[in-house]
């Protein structure tokens, strides 16, 4: 899902009046977002209060630039300093499991999706920023509420900032060379659509690496719009089963059309392969297509581009779910107030919206109200992306998100099984006997 495009692109776009205090550059629309008059929790900051925060580091510019001069806003009013490192997708999660299991290290980590919930006992609760953010902002989102409370409890452990979604990214041009209008929702109409992309030189590409967005969105995708899944409601283990089975014998089938290297792609292989013209069907966020937008020498690639939902398959509504941004507090942080008050301070409007309207898309709010941020009313192509968080797809689906259903994702079972099939190193029944036999480990702990 990699690919930066540059703060004045993304701010070109035409973002909020809030803009100009955190960026400086001149705004082009007014905030319609509105705001319930709730009373804030009290959240007395600490005396000598100072904030080390660490978070996925930006495939947007935009992203990094506005957060920072939030942050530094935020020093200015309150007097505590915030330092904010930014890290590789590839090691946040690793950075996050240091810090929980030495008791040491950053006060607050934006992780992703379900990290919360592997390490929910090294947290302090947020419900009281979580519930007001929520009754000021129109309610929080399904993804949001999903990930951001402690499993069967209305207790927060996490308070999400945004979601990237990875719809289907497409070459218009080359799929009507072929045929089709758009990719079928049936798994029969989408291998017939790959099929006839490689026939014609222009496969598709669809990452079976270690990739934390693209990696595990493909693999879902796969299982869930099969019917399969990795838990029941009340939480057994439900992946080795004949959906399963049958999802990765579908693979079997698609595999072949894909352009030759997907098992080691990482987060950024597709959009190289997609922006070099090497493949004309992938998944992504919206980067990969402003990054072509806004470079003279890519724009008609651009300008060819289409997004779409991923396929329906057997599953009632498109399965896809969001790469989520996911804020966390630490018990070992001197600081807990000043730390929910920094979160609580950003996902404010005069804040929040600047940073999402700079992010052009490429992360979709957690929270109703910022439905009518200006991002969304600008490139047309960008629209898909604002529901991103009304999921009701999650890691761990479709049973309680725990630490074990976390630590199933982080080691890649799921996109290790599919990449096993795929390259003929297990059969589609061993592939699943096998995921269930890693997975039951984090169970049993």
């Amino acid at each position: 899902m990699r690919n930066d495009i540059t703060r004045r692109d993304a701010l070109a776009l035409g973002l909020s009046a809030a803009t100009v205090a955190a960026t400086g550059v001149a705004a082009h629309a007014q905030s319609a977002i509105k705001a319930a008059d709730i009373p804030a929790p009290k959240l007395p900051i600490e005396k000598g209060a100072s904030l080390r925060m660490l978070r996925p580091v930006r495939f947007v510019q935009a992203d990094e630039d506005v957060f920072r001069a939030n942050a530094a806003k935020f020093t200015k009013e309150t007097g505590v300093e915030v330092k904010v490192d930014f890290v590789g997708w590839e090691d946040i999660n690793q950075q996050t499991a240091v810090t929980a299991n030495s008791g040491a290290g950053p006060d607050i980590i934006i992780g992703f999706g379900d990290a919360p919930h592997i390490y929910v006992d090294k947290l302090i609760e947020l419900t009281d920023v979580a519930d007001y953010i929520g009754k000021r902002y129109g309610g929080w989102l399904a993804l949001a509420q999903t990930y951001g409370k402690r499993a069967k409890s209305s207790n927060w452990i996490g308070l999400p900032f945004g979601a990237s979604g990875g719809p289907l990214v497409y070459r218009k041009s080359m799929l009507q060379q072929v045929g089709f209008d758009k990719v079928p929702d049936d798994h029969a109409g989408v291998l017939d659509v790959c099929r006839k992309l490689q026939k014609a030189g222009k496969p598709a590409g669809f990452a079976l690496g270690n990739a934390v967005g693209d990696g595990n969105g493909f693999a879902q995708w796969l299982l869930w719009s099969h019917g399969a899944a990795l838990l029941d409601p009340d939480g057994n283990l439900t992946i080795n089963s004949k959906e399963t089975v049958t999802a990765l014998k579908y693979l079997k089938e698609l595999y072949p059309t894909f352009i030759a290297g997907t098992p080691s792609w990482n987060d950024v292989s597709n959009n190289r392969a997609y922006s070099s013209q090497e493949i004309a069907l992938t998944a992504n966020g919206v980067s990969l297509y402003f990054s072509l937008k806004n470079d003279p020498a890519t724009k008609p690639i651009a300008d060819d581009t289409e997004h779409q939902l991923l396929p329906k398959g057997v599953a009632p509504v498109s399965p896809m779910s969001g790469l989520t941004l996911n804020a966390m507090v630490f018990k070992h942080s001197p600081y807990p107030n000043a730390a929910k008050a920094f979160l609580q301070y950003m996902l404010e409007k005069e804040q929040y919206e600047p940073w999402l309207n700079a992010n052009s898309g490429y992360w979709a709010q957690p929270l109703a109200a910022y439905a009518d941020a200006a991002v969304w009313s600008g490139d047309p192509k960008v629209a898909i992306f604002k529901d991103t968080m009304k999921s009701t797809y999650y890691n761990g689906y479709n049973g309680p998100i725990s630490t074990a259903t976390g630590a199933v994702n982080a080691d890649y079972v799921l996109v290790q099984m599919c990449a096993s099939v795929a390259t003929d190193a297990a059969t589609p029944e061993a592939a699943a006997a096998e995921a269930e036999r890693r997975a039951k480990r984090y169970f049993r702990r």
